[in-house]
């Protein structure tokens, strides 16, 4: 994630902010444009520098504290781009579903934050009913479900997120029941909106299609058969040589939105340490591998073996430095040279489309 700047005091603003921490404006982030702007009051509108020719507004869902996107005031438009996405919201009135929805939201604006960056087409299904995208976030005690569980997952564009999920005792709980070594809301939604773009980039293309199949297996086996078989076997013992997890020996569909997933971690942990001028030069004897230097944006940049070969002694740093506070690995997998040439797929894909163009530059 880039690290903003307020335009009124120049002091650091996080994507969740709503004021600058240090002037106290109120903050609110424009999409169109990748930016955050101080916001001032004027004519029934607020006003930004970055676009002081037109009002604008938050989104409808900044009122429930879930959001802090602009809207451009004469929009018809209520709601941001990412939010114009939910067909199905919990009960708010109803127990933590409020705190749980604002957990999901600050989730899914992020996965949004990405796809914008990457420039991949992104519509809703009110705009594209057939090949549009919307998110339902429900609960296992809204009154008009079945009593066998909401189970989150993809179909057809429309992605379920059970809000169970948002709850951090409930998903550690879930992961050492799974045995994951990582389960996170942010992961579940790059890993599903993972399955929304294979149907929208590698499915229409026979090349693609054919490239996906070489390095996954053929999609075209029993998914149900493969999934219940993983669930009642496990993983084969030697699943590390070739998968970036477990879970992605289930199906080819599994291992293709596993290691999208794990791209979408790259690529954004690259643009944190790239905000934060991250350099490695470890005093170590005959091991530069270790040095790195992010000195790139990885949304605009082509070279995909110049971000593995940050990556990989990046992350390594980071749980080193996890262990030294007691802490899990902040990235405990490993990326044979079976998953990096998937990455690679993915990384050749995504490029296609045209990212957005960051607006100003950090030091490198």
């Amino acid at each position: 994630m880039k690290l903003f700047q307020c335009d009124q005091c120049l002091h650091p603003i996080f994507f969740e902010n709503i004021v600058c921490e240090n002037c106290g404006a109120p903050v609110g982030y424009l999409s169109t444009q990748n930016t955050f702007s101080a916001l001032r009051w004027r004519d029934g509108t607020w006003q930004i520098a970055a676009d002081p020719e037109n009002g604008y507004r938050y989104c409808k869902n900044h009122a429930y504290g879930a959001c802090n996107w602009l809207v451009p005031a004469a929009s018809e438009k209520k709601r941001c781009i990412a939010c114009d996405l939910n067909r199905t919201i919990p009960d708010l009135n109803r127990g933590a579903n409020l705190s749980s929805w604002r957990h999901l939201e600050v989730a899914k604006h992020r996965l949004v934050y990405s796809i914008l960056r990457f420039g991949l087409p992104l519509q809703n299904k009110s705009e594209a009913p057939d090949t549009g995208l919307a998110f339902d976030f429900l609960s296992d005690e809204s009154d008009n479900q079945d009593q066998t569980g909401i189970l989150t997952g993809h179909v057809n564009g429309l992605i379920t997120i059970n809000i169970a999920e948002a709850d951090s005792v409930h998903r550690e709980k879930t992961r050492e029941q799974m045995a994951e070594p990582y389960r996170t809301l942010i992961g579940h939604f790059r890993h599903e909106i993972g399955h929304y773009y294979w149907e929208q980039l590698v499915r229409p293309s026979d090349v693609d299609l054919q490239h996906f199949r070489d390095l996954f297996g053929d999609e075209g086996v029993n998914y149900t058969d493969h999934l219940q078989q993983y669930h009642h076997a496990g993983a084969p013992e030697n699943w590390r040589e070739g998968f970036v997890s477990a879970y992605a020996t289930a199906h080819p569909w599994e291992d293709w939105a596993e290691t999208w997933a794990h791209y979408f971690h790259i690529v954004d942990t690259l643009e944190t340490a790239h905000s934060f001028g991250i350099r490695l030069a470890p005093d170590v004897r005959n091991l530069t591998t270790l040095n790195m230097k992010a000195d790139f944006d990885p949304y605009d940049h082509q070279s995909f073996d110049a971000m593995i070969a940050s990556y990989i002694p990046l992350t390594l740093a980071i749980n080193s430095l996890n262990r030294s506070m007691g802490q899990p690995d902040l990235y405990p997998f490993i990326l044979p040279p079976p998953v990096v040439e998937k990455l690679r797929f993915i990384h050749q894909l995504v490029r296609q489309f045209e990212p957005y163009i960051l607006v100003g530059t950090n030091p490198s």
